[in-house]
């Protein structure tokens, strides 16, 4: 498929050459609206097998038999012997949302079934991350005979050998690539283990976790409860893990359960979220729930997260609610300040994104719980591979990075790991510690890797456009026709449209300084077009006041106020001589 680069004020646009006729034939077909067929076929969905395998996804062809993950068999026997024996079991998690849904789906679904099991998540601050040899240590004092983690334990050496020492067997449970060595533990479970032979990869730790359960319910003839569906569908969402295949299929059916049952913590995380639509996606799941989850991690105990996603008592529940609304409310401020110290030595050129390709930025005032949602979106405003550090007392820089799909961030680490004390990760996010004092080397490192590897193409910011759309085909069954193509997510990202020949109407409004809101009219019809955090338009819109130019933005459902519109949200714009 041949692809048309276009040039607009922010992205480098990436549109396919589309035919006509076939998409006309797949719309025809499945009743959708021109513009969704459309999507269908640029995104590769051209022929009646791969589309029907897409928009009907289904158990029996999505979901392998969790028997096929290495070491599963081994791990779920274990527990059941522990729990004949009525041995104690320690759960533990880690303070992100996929570590404490994982920990809270351990804890729901065996404390039913008479296991003793207790678990524990570690502070972010005092404990950092991953299994420590103290808490190994703690636990055999304990009388723990058997050890689980849960989304971390991949990295965890000297622990399982630890662990073995002290006659605990330690059932390693995790989704992050191994290094070349992995703990000599008694099971490990992790898909991306180079003999494991589950063709899924990419579960997040909480979809680990779940596959266990349900060999082990499977194992003694049981239904798993309801909630851990809830708890599968909000780690798998926040863990931004690829919505394609088995993720597709139990992110729909945790939609499909949580629109119809809300359980107590949901209901109160939807209420502190204002979400007032009668039903969820999974794009309201990660910009207005689990944000609150992750909120959590950073509480001083660590452990009211599960207690506030499993328990049922509503006093304590609606406390922790409005602590949470509270944190949320307090990281977003302080994640603006981030972005605005980093923004200020962009233009100071102490950053020189002329010059540089990776930006390095650290400070000791930035918390360490923030710092990889501010990555995220300095990768998507520039293109470029960026590292974020919050610096300790004891001289140790412990950072969060994002990268770009050209750019292996995980191989890259595995390349200077004679630099760094940690690591652990994936190719597009990984977390790291090294010396303050290894910090330049590891940046100059990075900086000859991407020189290298990569051209200055890959290094400009880039949007994939879909589909061509008049103002006038945004209607209900349109609206109707896209929510086929949900859950979105990660490898399948909600669409982004073009519309061409739009004029604005009236001047632009700048809302909070950030927002920019303007009315353009296409078509004989006009719509409101909302572009957030991009203030350098309005400028821009004041200028080309009733000048014609081509729209990309993406189409969704506003509900306020028992009132549901159409609504617009701008990604980018062109000058109509680009296209």
């Amino acid at each position: 498929m041949n692809t048309t680069i276009v040039s607009g004020k922010k992205y480098l646009w990436k549109i396919a050459s589309v035919d006509q006729q076939k998409i006309a034939a797949i719309a025809s077909r499945y009743n959708l609206s021109f513009a969704v067929a459309q999507v269908l076929y640029t995104r590769g969905f051209t022929d009646e097998e791969t589309i029907e395998a897409f928009l009907f996804s289904s158990f029996e062809n999505n979901v392998p038999d969790a028997r096929l993950l290495k070491d599963a068999e081994k791990a779920v026997d274990r527990i059941l012997l522990a729990m004949e024996r009525q041995e104690q079991m320690l759960v533990f998690g880690d303070y992100d949302v996929d570590g404490i849904t994982s920990s809270s789906l351990m804890m729901i679904c065996l404390l039913p079934l008479g296991a003793k099991i207790n678990y524990f998540l570690p502070n972010r601050v005092k404990d950092g991350y991953g299994l420590s040899t103290k808490i190994v240590e703690r636990a055999a004092q304990n009388n723990y005979a058997v050890i689980i983690t849960v989304d971390n334990g991949i990295t965890a050496i000297e622990q399982a050998q630890r662990a073995k020492e002290l006659g605990i067997d330690l059932i390693i449970t995790d989704h992050h690539r191994p290094h070349a060595q992995v703990p000599d533990a008694f099971a490990i479970v992790n898909p991306n283990q180079v003999d494991c032979g589950y063709p899924y990869k990419t579960l997040a730790g909480v979809g680990v976790t779940f596959k266990i359960l349900s060999l082990l319910y499977e194992k003694k003839g049981l239904q798993l409860p309801p909630k851990a569906y809830e708890l599968l569908l909000l780690g798998t969402v926040a863990d931004v893990v690829p919505l394609i295949g088995e993720n597709r299929f139990w992110v729909r059916h945790g939609l499909n359960y949580i629109n119809k049952i809300e359980s107590l913590s949901f209901k109160l995380l939807k209420a502190n979220g204002k979400v007032t639509k009668p039903k969820l996606s999974s794009t309201d799941i990660g910009f207005s729930i689990t944000p609150q989850i992750n909120a959590l991690g950073r509480l001083q105990d660590p452990r009211q997260a599960v207690k506030f996603l499993i328990g049922t008592d509503v006093d304590n529940a609606t406390t922790v609610a409005k602590v949470l609304l509270e944190m949320n409310e307090a990281r977003r401020a302080i994640e603006r300040s981030i972005v605005e110290e980093i923004e200020e030595q962009i233009r100071l050129k102490h950053i020189d994104l002329e010059r540089e390709n990776v930006i390095v930025a650290a400070s000791a005032s930035w918390p360490a719980g923030v710092i990889g949602l501010v990555a995220s979106r300095f990768v998507s405003a520039y293109g470029k591979p960026t590292l974020l550090f919050h610096l300790t007392k004891d001289g140790l820089a412990k950072g969060s990075c994002r990268s770009i799909a050209e750019f292996n961030m995980f191989d890259a680490l595995t390349a200077s790991s004679d630099l760094l004390m940690q690591f652990g990760g994936h190719s597009v996010a990984a977390g790291l510690s090294l010396s303050v004092d290894n910090l330049p080397m590891l940046k100059a490192r990075l900086e000859e890797l991407v020189a290298k590897q990569l051209t200055p193409f890959d290094l400009q910011p880039k949007i994939r456009v879909d589909a061509e759309v008049s103002l006038s085909d945004l209607t209900k069954k349109f609206i109707d026709d896209l929510e086929h193509l949900e859950p979105f997510g990660n490898s399948n990202e909600q669409p982004i449209f073009y519309v061409p020949h739009v004029v604005q109407v009236q001047k632009p409004q700048l809302l909070k300084d950030l927002h920019v809101k303007c009315f353009m009219f296409a078509d004989g019809v006009i719509k409101p077009v909302m572009f957030f955090n991009r203030p350098e338009l309005f400028e821009f819109f004041n200028e080309q006041y009733e000048r014609s130019f081509t729209l990309a933005a993406r189409v969704s459902e506003n509900h306020w106020q028992d009132r549901v519109n159409i609504e617009l949200v701008g990604v980018d714009i062109a000058l109509r001589e680009a296209i």
